[in-house]
């Protein structure tokens, strides 16, 4: 099995096709020098790897496939990347490694747009360096891609300025830039729909600052809904609020409640491990609705009155059917 250090060196070479220099790689790697041969060495055992002029170089497999572009194509294709590079205010080390790749195909046909591209590629990791938030973002982006691919449903905390963390279930149907234009910025986001709900969001990638999958997988339907950018809950007061206290089995029911006018949720764990969520929701029919959509994943607990209401309503449905 390898070590995390050289499997990061894999991904490295991987990124790099014209080769590093040891100095280079120990630099990148953020280690030694003198322990660079080793981590050379264990590689070695996975893949072929050789050292040319001083470079350190993945050695090409004959069934790797070259892409052909014209010089056109080429062109075309570098002024794209410059564009996508400079369009989104954080850089992405993939795309990077995906250029340097295309440069060398195009080193015997177009040296001077490779050698434009390479450069560019260089840029691109410089600023991934020198901007810590970019390693943040990048793994968040990883693992929604992940999640994507694999169709399975993701948990994504946000960290919204001036509002409390949002913790959100959801299903990703596309990963892309906003059509909206925020001053020049195009951020990357998110689309798909909210668990327990029919709702499809689009939240900035740049607001989530944790993603995890989760073992639940999920369909893209074919006819989508045009998609809307989420905004964070606004605090409300009225003048027919309920303070209301529910048990959840699931902590993601709660999204079923995003068109209802409500407070701040706060969630408490008790030692059993039951999770209870206390907030101030509108006395409206809107609320049994919802409430009723969480089937047996939400249960009332306060006030009494309320849920004495909302089990009477639920009594005048059974008689309709049960007579």
């Amino acid at each position: 099995m390898k070590g995390e250090r050289v499997a990061q060196l894999e991904l490295l070479l991987h990124s790099h096709p014209e080769g590093l220099r040891r100095a280079e790689i120990a630099r990148r790697l953020g280690v030694h020098r003198s322990t660079i041969s080793r981590y050379v060495d264990e590689l070695k055992q996975y893949i072929d790897i050789y050292e040319e002029n001083n470079l350190i170089k993945i050695k090409t497999r004959e069934e790797d496939e070259n892409i052909a572009l014209s010089v056109y194509e080429s062109l075309a294709f570098n002024l794209s990347a410059e564009m996508l590079a400079t369009s989104s205010e954080y850089q992405n080390p993939h795309l990077a490694s995906g250029l340097r790749k295309i440069a060398m195909n195009m080193r015997s046909y177009a040296p001077k747009i490779s050698e434009n591209i390479v450069n560019l590629a260089e840029q691109i990791d410089k600023k991934v360096q020198e901007k810590k938030e970019c390693s943040k973002f990048n793994s968040v982006l990883e693992v929604l891609i992940d999640s994507w691919v694999s169709g399975r449903i993701v948990r994504i905390v946000q960290g919204l300025k001036g509002f409390d963390p949002i913790e959100t279930e959801l299903a990703p149907y596309f990963i892309g830039f906003r059509e909206e234009d925020t001053g020049g910025r195009h951020p990357i986001s998110v689309t798909g729909r909210l668990r327990h709900t029919t709702e499809i969001i689009t939240i900035d990638i740049s607001t989530i600052t944790s993603a995890i999958i989760l073992d639940e997988t999920y369909t893209i339907p074919d006819n989508l809904k045009p998609f809307k950018f989420h905004e964070p809950e606004e605090h409300y007061e009225a003048i027919d609020m309920i303070p209301l206290s529910l048990r959840l089995k699931e902590r993601s029911a709660m999204n079923v409640f995003r068109s209802v006018v409500h407070g701040t949720p706060v969630f408490e764990k008790l030692e059993d491990g039951t999770l209870i969520c206390n907030l101030d929701a509108e006395n409206s029919i809107e609320l049994y609705l919802r409430i009723i959509q969480c089937g047996d994943s939400v249960e009332i607990l306060g006030p009494d009155s309320f849920r004495k209401k909302f089990c009477k309503m639920l009594n005048k449905i059974l008689a309709l059917y049960q007579s």
